[in-house]
């Protein structure tokens, strides 16, 4: 461009070989001027193109991110207070074993202690009769401390029961060793909510209510006014609310409401039925066995320390003149008899069979209201849940249909059920 405008300010003058030359100077020039078109490129155009076409899709995926981050916050939380409450629900079942041997040592110590003590006693009683005189006297007054002795410790040992504290504490350990299981279970398939632990907390306090390691003031009263079952579950209302599990199984298929949860109208009637079962002949069996045992327990319980009492006093007025032959027979009699009830008392663990109908009782009223939870509710399966029950009845899945059948039958023809639900006990 600059030879062209240095050829266009020539001047006029010039001659026309001159012109000649300069016009192919120009022409020259001109050609030579002309450059190739170039292509521009917009790099920066096209990433800033880019970018901002890509601004709306981030923020969803950082969003995404976040919330990611939150859950796996919240799963890891609560994955550790599951770890802490299983710790602690480990260290009591190894002290509800622990308490469980030594109580049931107890009760074999206690009963061989007194029932030696008053052996002893009464032989003793027998020959101060048969000795008389001066070398009675000796064995009068041993004999009237082994029976004293021996009621004031057969006193203590009625009022405690250490069969019975035993068998609490059993229980105790298996319900925790079944509360571990579940932790594990729940620790293994993951998922688990704050619902959840919130429930476990509640099954730990329950059980610490229900089977208290003191003795003094929280033991359980061992001769109540009426037989009571045990309750070692919260109760419906303080269980708090868990959201609905909308699962089922591979084979089932999908209902149409989707949230049946294969629970159907038959097999919520055949469950009614099973609680009708459990209420009419097994609960109001064991409630009839326990109050039967109880009564007995508290004649047993009443009669032992007041045999030794007599036997006590009796021996204290022998060779009296206010005694006479029949200080002699109460003395005697009055330790056998003693003996004879302790033994059968706290050898038979009369106050652990007292325990355990209490135990079966509250089996059956758990059960029969989860079934009624479980129908209101539907959160576990149907199928599994008909399974698991006919299982914790000892029975199979058509024996237990045929339960429930048997007992729509007889409720609407109004005949007595002749069969209990459970075949376990």
């Amino acid at each position: 461009m600059a030879s062209l405008s240095t050829t266009l300010s020539l001047p006029s003058s010039c001659p026309s070989s001159c012109l000649r030359s300069s016009n192919k100077s120009i022409n020259a020039a001109i050609h030579f001027s002309r450059r190739p078109r170039v292509r521009f490129s917009t790099p920066e155009l096209t990433l800033t193109t880019q970018s901002t076409v890509g601004e709306p899709k981030t923020a969803p995926v950082l969003l995404d991110s976040c919330t990611n981050s939150i859950d796996n916050d919240k799963s890891a939380e609560i994955t550790t207070r599951l770890y802490m409450m299983l710790e602690e629900v480990i260290d009591r079942v190894e002290m509800h074993r622990n308490m469980g041997e030594q109580r049931d040592n107890w009760n074999t110590l206690l009963l061989n202690s007194i029932n030696m003590m008053t052996l002893a006693a009464t032989t003793m009683a027998g020959l101060s009769a048969i000795s008389g005189g001066s070398s009675g006297g000796p064995l009068k007054l041993s004999s009237f401390l082994l029976f004293s002795a021996s009621t004031g410790m057969l006193m203590i040992m009625n009022k405690i029961q250490p069969s019975q504290l035993a068998e609490e504490q059993r229980n105790a350990m298996r319900f925790f060793k079944k509360l571990e299981s579940e932790i594990k279970s729940k620790l293994a398939l993951g998922g688990a909510m704050e619902a959840d632990v919130e429930e476990l907390v509640l099954k730990v306090l329950a059980l610490d209510r229900a089977f208290p390691l003191p003795l003094l003031g929280k033991m359980l009263e061992k001769f109540p006014k009426k037989f009571e079952p045990a309750i070692w579950w919260p109760s419906k209302s303080c269980r708090p609310v868990k959201e609905k599990k909308s699962e089922r199984l591979p084979h089932q298929p999908s209902m149409e409401s989707g949230n049946n949860n294969g629970w159907s109208e038959e097999l919520k009637t055949e469950m009614r039925a099973v609680v009708e079962v459990m209420k009419r002949k097994d609960v109001e069996d064991y409630v009839r066995l326990g109050n039967l045992v109880l009564k007995t327990n508290k004649v047993l319980a009443a009669s032992g320390p007041l045999l030794t009492a007599l036997a006590a006093v009796g021996s204290a007025l022998m060779g009296s003149h206010s005694g006479g032959s029949w200080a002699t027979m109460a003395a005697l009699l009055g330790g056998a008899l003693a003996a004879a009830v302790n033994t059968f008392e706290h050898g038979a663990q009369v106050g652990m069979v007292v325990e355990m109908y209490r135990n079966c009782t509250g089996f059956f009223g758990l059960l029969g209201e989860s079934i009624e939870t479980e129908i209101e509710e539907r959160r576990e399966n149907g199928e599994l849940f008909e399974m698991k029950v006919a299982l914790q009845l000892g029975r199979s899945l058509p024996e237990l249909r045929d339960l429930a059948k048997k007992s729509i039958y007889s409720n609407t023809e109004g005949i007595e059920m002749d069969e209990f639900a459970s075949k376990l006990f």
